[in-house]
Parts: structure tokens; C-alpha cells; sequence
């Protein structure tokens, strides 16, 4: 009997849906405020079926217009370039306003054709600037346009914007001790090396001021040695190895940041009087846990004990590298600036001399607000209490004791969705702005008074908002048009509840139908994973997130998809969090089986059955786990870029969840230790360039595989690196065609291919 073949419709609707394709088909979905004179108005690229304008708003007279004639700049760079250009497709590479000294918006400046012009905002004449771009990768610019830090061989320089002239920052660095540097899975990444890019750009951050520069030296000498292979080089020649310094959980050395102020007006160097912190990950500046004052007085950073459960604020006087203690915290378990390592601290240092500190804790059980009186020492005030959590501090305004924030777990039934919220800081409660049952995703201006608020849940469409510091409506920005999405076939992925594994739990997650779904048929199901303990697999909002586009994109395949935030992941109260403390054996995946038991129990279309497990990174190490755990459940999964053995993962992440090393413990939560127990088909994907999370993590896994006698697909992408940028159309077909296959039950279209993406998009 022949296999039947599924259409290629299927994939080319799955193609279109996915991350780089699906932001074409939902018009003004995103509207990005850039502020001028620190908020008192700003601009906006709207994006209509007509293409992109500038808008240009002003709150305090309630009006948006275009902040140029966008024909006349159109046909001025035309004229000027000698190439047609339309109006429609402004901008080009980049764009910046230009205001005069009264604010007044006096041209637009783009990076277009392979030069800088400048176009009157409202009126014709363009001219070709000379000099750099408006952005170099590479640089790090100073507040007032006219300075640019960059790296030359491990010492910073300064450039001069307005006449290129250059000097030296800093000398002596070299290999072990590189001023600027990330670690250096970061600063040579493969993706970085594919951009044209020799390294990522320095950690640096400017004073307010333009006069002083916040680096480190990067300490690396004696940490481990990890080497990977690049096969194919772009000259073309031979194989050579690629050497990182990469250490493991429980090493003694680690690349560490000495933290370094830098004088550009008197060429002083002034290094911290401190013991250089730990950076296994990412640099404190690049993470924003290293921050200037607002008015350079010093430098605020965030300094956390190995084991994490430690967490001190300190202040370093720029000018004598004098270091005090603020703040600090211990806890029983981990203690964070925030539940989510995507979002800045939510930390405030508010400007008296000594500050108060607006500090966040989940001492109480929830994520809350704490005023911290450094002069006096007295307890801190709690300024917001409840059960609820505190997700992003959006503004603090000193003057009249206000912080303006966002919150979870205000809106019944859901407590992911957030809602905007604002507080006295010497009391008087909790004041909603928002104030309905959506997501909402808030911005305000640096000196305040306005919300620019984008609200809607994951069936309801955006819709961007200028409100009032009271919440009333000023006006309507911007409407999401999806109307190219609901071509597709795609409908909007079902929220649900259901119980945890311990039977009273809540845990919560999004289910999407296949295309064309028939509630007469039955489907086969596929758990979309990534219980990493630092992000949530499932946006509350109508943006799927950086996860949720491959599972809509699956769905279209003929794939009942589900995703599920169970216990371990952030967003909640501090107990649901710490359920992943110690425990990244198995990411929760008991959670998931409980969630398909419940859903399948009520909805007969979705085939228990034929059950299939896939995700990336965390991802990728939870579903195999899956197999291993639960074969009787999954039969089928896809792992790619898999950290299947944590004894071989990032410290920095690794320790800070599962723990500090216990050879026992981390033994117990490798795929490894387990891979006999592999029953089901299971492909294995990782970049062979993967700096992040190394491709021997999967290679280990084969070699036990196959010690036990385990059939299983391997597939090595030589020159990827963790996310797959810029093989992406290969991956996914190779995904995509392993599901189809084993576990929908058909051959894939004949001969498709995905259009390859330029990294970056």
C-alpha cells in the first residue's frame, strides 16, 4: 500500500507562518515609541498596507501627523542618487529624526544606498553626509553624538565622530585580561562571523554626560578549554579546530569582570575596589546589571554570591573606584532581580545622597516592591503586597513618589496577563491603570506622564494606545490588521487551564488546531517544549514569542500543538518558581503528561495515541527526556541543539537552577546516564559550530545510543551555530519532514525547499 504524500500546500502555509514570514501577514502589530526631548513628544513607524510612515505625536497637545512629507523626501532622494525611490518603502537600513534646538523635528537622516543622507523633514532637499553612518555594530556611540567607543585588538579606543581622529582608552590588554570583552561563546559567536562581524561589540556604557566610559577587564586566564572544529573554513581550506574558553559547573575558574571606569577627558583609568564579579554568561553591562546613575554621580551594579542565594546593590564612586554595599539579600533558595532573564532588574536608585533603593524581593512568597532607606537603615517599606507579582518597573517619579509598573496575576483566570499598576512609594496603596481582562505590553518616557500601552490576549489583536498617567485615553495609535494572518488558515490558539501532576496546581498553556480542523477526525498531538526555569514558553499576549512561531507554524502541518508553562517556570508566586530549583532533571515534563491526559479527556479529536515531543535548547534536552521518561507517551520527538547532559552546560545558568555542582545530582539529570530506555523515532539535530550549548552535548548522546543498540536520526549542521541562523530553511524542513512522516503518517511534499533566510532576520 503506498503512503499517501501531503500536499504542499501544507508546507508552504507553514512557511509563511513562520518568525521572519508571519510579521508580514499582521500590519501594525508593533509600534516602537522613539522620544524626543525625553518624552515630551515621540515618533513612530507605522506600518500600513501602504507600506511605512513616520508618525510623529505630541501628547501634550494630543495630536499624531506625519513628521515629514514623506513624497517630497522620496523624490529628493531620487534626484540625489539617481535611483527610483518609493515613498513606500521608507525607511531603508535605518532613520533617525534630527531636532533642532527647540525640539522642533528639522530632518530625517537614512542610511540608504550605501550612504548617510539627510532630507529636509518638510520639504525636498537631501544632501549626501559625509563621515559614518548613522550606526556602526561595532561602536558604542556617547549621549551627545560626537564620541564612539570600539575595540582594537583587546584594548578599547575612542573615536571622534566629527573628525575621525582616534586614540587609545586603555593598554596592556591581551588575551586573559581583554578590556571590554564578553565571554567567548558571546563576542565570536558563528552568527556574528556569518554578519560580516570579527566579534561583538564592546561592553561599554556611557555616563550621561559623554565624559566617562563603564567597562571591565575581562579575566579569563586559567579557564577551561573547549575546542569544536570547523570544517569547512571560508577560505576554503583544510579543517581547523576553534578554541573557546568555556568552563563547566563546578569549576574553581571562571571568566570573571573586573569592573573598569574610563576618564575620556583625562584618560584616567579607574578600576573598581572590589573583587571582580563572575561571569560565566553575559557581561553585567550587556545584562543591565551594571548601570550608571542618571546623573553620573556613580555606577550601580548587582553582585550575586556563586550559589545565588546572595544578591547585594552596590555603588562605585567613578572618580575613586570606591565600592559600597546598598543592598542586600539572602535567601534559602535563589534570589533574583527579577523572575525573568530577559527583562532588566527591577531595581530603581532613586537620586538622593544616600539614596533610597526601590528593590524588588519575593521574601513574602510574591514578587513585590521594597523602599530601601540607606541613611537610616531601617527595614524597608513594602510598597506593593499581594497575590500578584510585579513583572517590569516602567517608571519611577520622584517628585511626586509615584512608581508606575506592570503586574501579573490581577486578572482573574489568567495569571499571566499584566496589567499596568501604580504605587506611592511612602504608601497609599495599589492604583490600577489598566483595567480590563488583557495583556497588556507598557512603555513610558523617561521624564513620564503618558503610557504608550499595547494591549491584547492571544486570540485579540493588538491595539496601541496613548493613555494618560491616570490611564484615561489621549488617543489610538495603531490597530493590528490580521486579516493576511486568517488567510493562512490560521485561527487563534485556545487557552486553557488544567491541573498539575500533583493534582492542585494550576498550570496554563495554549493549544493550536491544525488547518482545516474537522472535529469529526482525530489528529495527532505535538508538545511544543521549553521549560527553561528563566522564561515562559507562552506569551500571554497575541505575539506567540520567539518559541510560539515554529508550534503555529507545525499546526498547519495537520498537527494538533500544545505548549505548557508547568511548575519551575517564572511569571507567578516564588514556590511555583522554586519548583525548579534542583530539579532540571526532567523540566516539569510530569506536568505535561497530566495537561494531555486532561485535555484529551474532553476533546475527542486530539489522539493520545500518536503523541510527539519537539523543541530547541532546553527544549531540545526536555524532549528527549520525554522519550526516555515516558516512552508509553511519546513516540516520536524531535531534539535540537539538546543540553543532554548538564554536566557539560553553561555554569552560569546550570548552578543558578539545578543548583551547586553535585557530581550524584547532575549525573541524574542526564539523557545520557539513561539512553537505553529509548523506544520511540527520535531525531537529533545540533550545529556543529554551536558555541552556546556545544554539539558534544548530542554527541555524547549518540555514542550511548548507539552503545545500546538505540536506532535513531542524527543530523549535524556543520556550520550552525545554537539557533540555527541562516540554516533555519534547512532545519525546519528536516523537522517538519520527520514529523509528517512518523508520526502524522505520510511523506512529505516532493522536493520542497524552504527559502533560505539571511541571519540576522
Amino acid at each position: 500500500m503506498t503512503t499517501p504524500r501531503l500536499d504542499a500546500s501544507a508546507y508552504r502555509t507553514a512557511e509563511q507562518l513562520l518568525r521572519h514570514n508571519r510579521r508580514r501577514l499582521v500590519r501594525g502589530g508593533e509600534i516602537t515609541p522613539h522620544w524626543i526631548e525625553d518624552g515630551a513628544r515621540f515618533w513612530y513607524a507605522a506600518d500600513t498596507p501602504d507600506g511605512r510612515s513616520f508618525v510623529l505625536v505630541d501628547p501634550a497637545a494630543a495630536t499624531r501627523e506625519p513628521a515629514f512629507d514623506h513624497e517630497k523626501v522620496a523624490a529628493a532622494l531620487a534626484r540625489a542618487s539617481g535611483q527610483p525611490v518609493d515613498a513606500r518603502t521608507l525607511p531603508f537600513a535605518d532613520v533617525h529624526l534630527v531636532t533642532g534646538a527647540g525640539g522642533t523635528v528639522e530632518a530625517a537622516e537614512f542610511a540608504a544606498f550605501g550612504a548617510h543622507w539627510r532630507c529636509a523633514a518638510y520639504g525636498s532637499a537631501c544632501e549626501r553626509v559625509t563621515g559614518p553612518r548613522p550606526a556602526d555594530p561595532l561602536e558604542v556611540r556617547s549621549p551627545d553624538g560626537r564620541l564612539a567607543v570600539f575595540r582594537r585588538g583587546h584594548d578599547l579606543w575612542l573615536r571622534s565622530l566629527e573628525d575621525g581622529a582616534e586614540r587609545p582608552l586603555t593598554t596592556g590588554g591581551d588575551a586573559d585580561h581583554d578590556y571590554g570583552a564578553s565571554p567567548d561563546f558571546f563576542m565570536y559567536s558563528p552568527l556574528l562571523q556569518r554578519l560580516g562581524l570579527p566579534h561583538a561589540p564592546p561592553a561599554a556604557a556611557w555616563s550621561p554626560d559623554s565624559s566617562r566610559v563603564l567597562t571591565h577587564r575581562t579575566l579569563q586566564e586559567g579557564v577551561r578549554l573547549t575546542h569544536l572544529v570547523e570544517a569547512l573554513p571560508a577560505d576554503g581550506g583544510a579543517p581547523r579546530p576553534v578554541t573557546l574558553r568555556q568552563p563547566y559547573p563546578g569549576d574553581e575558574r571562571l571568566p570573571m569582570a573586573e569592573l573598569v571606569v574610563l576618564d575620556v577627558t583625562t584618560g584616567a583609568v579607574v578600576t573598581a575596589r572590589a573583587e571582580p564579579e563572575a561571569m560565566p554568561t553575559f557581561s553585567p553591562v550587556l545584562l543591565r546589571w551594571a548601570w550608571w546613575a542618571e546623573d553620573g554621580s556613580a555606577v550601580h551594579y548587582l553582585s550575586r554570591s556563586r550559589d545565588t542565594r546572595t544578591l547585594r546593590l552596590r555603588r562605585l564612586d567613578p572618580a575613586t573606584g570606591e565600592v559600597t554595599t546598598l543592598v542586600e539579600e539572602t535567601g534559602e533558595t535563589r534570589v533574583e532581580p527579577a523572575q525573568r532573564l530577559d527583562r532588566p532588574p527591577l531595581v530603581r536608585v532613586l537620586s538622593g545622597r544616600p539614596p533610597e533603593v526601590l528593590w524588588y524581593s519575593q521574601r513574602d512568597g510574591w514578587g513585590h516592591l521594597y523602599l530601601y532607606d540607606t541613611r537610616t537603615g531601617e527595614p524597608p517599606r513594602q510598597v506593593t503586597s499581594g497575590e500578584w507579582a510585579v513583572q517590569e518597573i516602567l517608571h519611577v517619579d520622584e517628585d511626586r513618589r509615584v512608581v508606575t509598573f506592570t503586574a501579573s496575576g490581577l486578572v482573574p483566570g489568567d495569571p499571566y496577563r499584566r496589567q499596568v499598576c501604580r504605587a506611592g512609594l511612602d504608601g497609599g496603596g495599589v492604583e490600577r491603570i489598566t483595567r480590563d481582562d488583557l495583556d497588556h505590553a507598557a512603555v513610558v518616557p523617561p521624564r513620564g506622564g503618558y503610557v504608550v500601552d499595547t494591549a491584547s490576549t492571544t486570540g485579540t489583536p493588538p491595539v496601541t494606545s496613548l493613555l494618560g498617567p491616570d490611564g484615561q485615553m489621549i488617543m489610538e495609535l495603531g490597530r493590528a490588521d490580521v486579516s493576511g494572518l486568517a488567510a493562512t488558515g490560521w485561527s487563534a490558539p485556545e487557552r486553557f487551564r488544567v491541573k498539575a501532576a500533583d493534582g492542585r496546581t494550576d498550570v496554563y498553556g495554549v493549544l493550536y488546531r491544525p488547518h482545516g480542523f474537522d472535529p469529526g477526525r482525530r489528529y495527532p498531538v505535538l508538545d511544543h517544549v521549553y521549560p527553561f526555569p528563566a522564561v515562559t514558553r507562552v506569551s500571554p499576549s497575541f505575539d506567540p514569542g520567539w518559541h510560539g512561531y515554529d508550534a503555529e507554524a507545525v499546526a498547519a502541518l495537520g498537527f494538533v500543538v500544545v505548549a505548557l508553562d508547568g511548575r519551575g517556570t517564572p511569571g507567578r508566586d516564588k514556590e511555583f518558581h522554586d519548583a525548579s530549583y534542583g530539579w532540571l532533571d526532567d523540566g516539569g515534563l510530569a506536568d505535561h503528561v497530566a495537561a494531555l491526559d486532561q485535555l484529551g479527556a474532553t476533546r475527542p479529536w486530539m489522539d493520545l495515541g500518536r503523541v510527539g515531543v519537539f523543541g530547541i535548547s532546553a527544549g531540545g534536552q526536555a524532549a528527549v527526556r520525554a522519550m526516555l521518561d515516558h516512552p508509553d507517551v511519546f513516540t516520536v520527538g524531535v531534539a535540537e541543539a539538546g543540553l543532554h547532559d548538564l554536566r557539560y552546560g553553561d555554569p552560569g545558568t546550570v548552578e543558578a537552577y539545578h543548583g551547586p555542582y553535585d557530581e550524584e545530582r547532575y549525573a541524574a539529570a542526564s539523557n545520557v546516564e539513561r539512553a537505553d530506555r529509548l523506544r520511540g523515532r527520535l531525531l537529533l539535530v545540533h550545529g556543529g559550530r554551536d558555541t552556546q550549548v556545544s554539539p558534544h552535548l548530542t554527541l555524547r548522546l549518540a555514542e550511548r545510543l548507539i552503545a545500546a543498540g538505540k536506532d535513531f536520526d542524527l543530523l549535524i549542521v556543520p556550520g550552525a551555530e545554537h539557533v540555527f541562523a541562516g540554516y533555519e530553511h534547512y532545519v525546519n524542513r528536516r523537522t517538519w519532514d520527520f514529523l509528517v512522516r512518523h508520526l502524522l503518517g505520510m511523506e512529505p511534499p516532493e522536493d520542497y525547499r524552504l527559502t533560505p533566510v539571511p541571519p540576522g532576520m
